[in-house]
């Protein structure tokens, strides 16, 4: 394996520990709903980052998904649906994670939290033509 797939699975490991922490939270703390979709949100922003690689575009560290979206909409373009989908995730960055910051939600917001992440863990995989499992 060359170096950059390495690095794109790399990228893509470590989103699938989000999408994986995520569904353990929900699972058994359901009522940690804003930690759940934090980790949605960085799961997909670690799969963006890692099709970023793959599309040999550079970034800055960021956990804006909608520079990311940016960047990869200027290489190729990315269908509506998937923006806006995106989109909803862009709330649930780190800022969620302190305290003068409470964002509620509900179950239903939480359940396509998740299921926006494992799509966009999708995509991701089909575009790039990667397999990798999921635990």
């Amino acid at each position: 394996m060359n170096d950059k797939m390495d690095i794109i699975r790399k990228w893509v490991e470590k989103g699938d520990e989000d999408l994986g922490t995520a569904l353990v939270i929900q699972m058994h703390i359901p009522e940690y709903r804003h930690v759940t979709a934090f980790h949605c949100q960085q799961a997909v922003e670690k799969y963006l980052k890692a099709y970023l690689i793959y599309l040999k575009v550079e970034f800055r560290r960021t956990h804006d998904l909608v520079y990311l979206l940016e960047l990869i909409n200027a290489k190729e373009s990315i269908d509506e649906i998937m923006i806006v989908s995106i989109m909803e995730l862009a709330d649930y960055a780190v800022e969620i994670r302190y305290p003068e910051t409470t964002i509620e939600l509900t179950e239903a917001e939480t359940n396509n939290a998740i299921l926006i992440a494992k799509n966009i863990r999708d995509f991701v995989h089909k575009k790039m033509n990667i397999t990798s499992e999921f635990h």
